[in-house]
């Protein structure tokens, strides 16, 4: 299994660097469309950088799966609210368990006591 992982990295790995040197070629990132850059006040988020088309493919692929990550982390906290939530009641229900069974075992033999825990 550890080889196929290998070669499946290894495979990605050549894609990745297939697609690098085939973008090599500089592309213009603007902030805001040149018409909402010139409206007054604007001109402060507008702003232009040039990068590797590649930089900016795998930056798009980096973003969207943090992006995605995130949207399920928190599409799921109702999940994980409730297991938190049943977790609770459970060790709740133990300990209300054992204090019921150290009452009604308090009066009996030790003995008796330990066999009617194990079974």
């Amino acid at each position: 299994m550890r080889y196929i992982r290998y070669a499946f990295l290894l495979a990605l790995a050549i894609v990745l660097v297939t697609v690098a040197l085939a973008n090599r070629g500089m592309a213009t990132l603007n902030t805001l469309p040149q018409g909402l850059a010139a409206v007054p006040g604007m001109d402060l988020l507008a702003f232009s950088v040039q990068l590797p088309l590649f930089v900016v493919i795998f930056a798009g692929i980096v973003a969207g799966l943090l992006i995605g990550f995130v949207w399920e982390w928190l599409r799921e906290h109702k999940h994980r609210a409730e297991v938190a939530r049943k977790q609770a009641e459970v060790k709740q229900l133990e300990r209300e368990l054992k204090r019921t069974q150290a009452e009604r075992d308090k009066d009996k033999d030790e003995v008796l006591a330990l066999l009617d825990r194990a079974g």
